[in-house]
Parts: C-alpha cells; sequence; structure tokens
C-alpha cells in the first residue's frame, strides 16, 4: 500500500522547489519515523560508504545518525531536476559527542515513484571540521528553517 507525498513527478520548477524544502524540514524535524515515511517501502539508499534498503534501515540508520550528530540543522537546495528525478546540494552543522563542530557539504540525487515517494536516494558527503564562532545555521534545533533565514546561495555557500 501507497501514501500519496505531494508534489508528484513530473516536477516542474516550482514542485521540485517545493519538494526540496519539505524534504529539509522533514530532516530538521530528526525524527527518522516521519523522515521514512518519504520512502518507498523498498526504497534504495546510499548515504556515504553505506547502502540500505526499506524504511526500518532508513529509520535505524537515522536514529543512529541523529543520536551522534547534536545540533544538526540542515539546508537543501534544487540544483536540477527532469521528470521524476531531483538532484540537491546541501550542507548541514552539528556537534560530535566531545563538541566538536562540523559542516557537511553534501550532494543527493532522487528518483520517485508516481505517489512521490522516493525510491531510491544516492548522497556524497564529506565533513569539514568548523569552530562554533564560524557557524552559520543558528535556528531552534528539531525545527525547520525559518522563511527569512537564508539558503545556502545566499550565505555564500
Amino acid at each position: 500500500m501507497s501514501t500519496d507525498k505531494p508534489p508528484f513527478p513530473p516536477f516542474d520548477l516550482d514542485s521540485a522547489t517545493r519538494k526540496v524544502r519539505l524534504a529539509e524540514n522533514a530532516w530538521n524535524s530528526r525524527d527518522p519515523d516521519k523522515v521514512s515515511l518519504a520512502y518507498t517501502v523498498d526504497s534504495a539508499w546510499r548515504n556515504r560508504a553505506t547502502f540500505l534498503t526499506g524504511r526500518e534501515a532508513i529509520v535505524a540508520f537515522l536514529r543512529h545518525k541523529w543520536d551522534t550528530e547534536h545540533e544538526y540543522r540542515l539546508i537543501k537546495e534544487l540544483w536540477a531536476f527532469h521528470e521524476a528525478r531531483i538532484a540537491v546540494r546541501f550542507q548541514y552543522e552539528y556537534h560530535d559527542d566531545d563538541g566538536r563542530w562540523f559542516r557537511a557539504y553534501g550532494n543527493e540525487q532522487w528518483a520517485f515513484d508516481d505517489h512521490g515517494l522516493m525510491v531510491r536516494r544516492e548522497a556524497s558527503i564529506n565533513d569539514v571540521a568548523i569552530s562554533s564562532s564560524q557557524r552559520l545555521f543558528h535556528w531552534p534545533a528539531g525545527q525547520p528553517r525559518p522563511e527569512d533565514h537564508p539558503g545556502l546561495s545566499e550565505l555564500g555557500l
């Protein structure tokens, strides 16, 4: 059984941009169960060097991620789209258990089914150590990025 997750492919500029922002908001919630509902039950992922399949694996992966990446805040930006595919670039900031801050730089390729659920996600990500004073993402953790908070291009990233 599938649940619809608009907007649906084929994407245009407006619907692809909305899809990216909805994904950003969900990930900023740091709620693995909520985030997993955007993916098909058999969704295939590559996240860095980790390969996984299915919602249960996605939930377990995200729980571990947000147990170790504290104060996580993410910004995604549309890079390209075509029919049922979207490419994004993103950055997120977090600190580890020792209080060291990082900014992760990444790119994702997404493929969707007719219901707007993601069937494939491939993410390449690199972490760069930053100081606390270099942080740029300052909104309450676990909340969506405020509408008036600059995106990646506006921040010069």
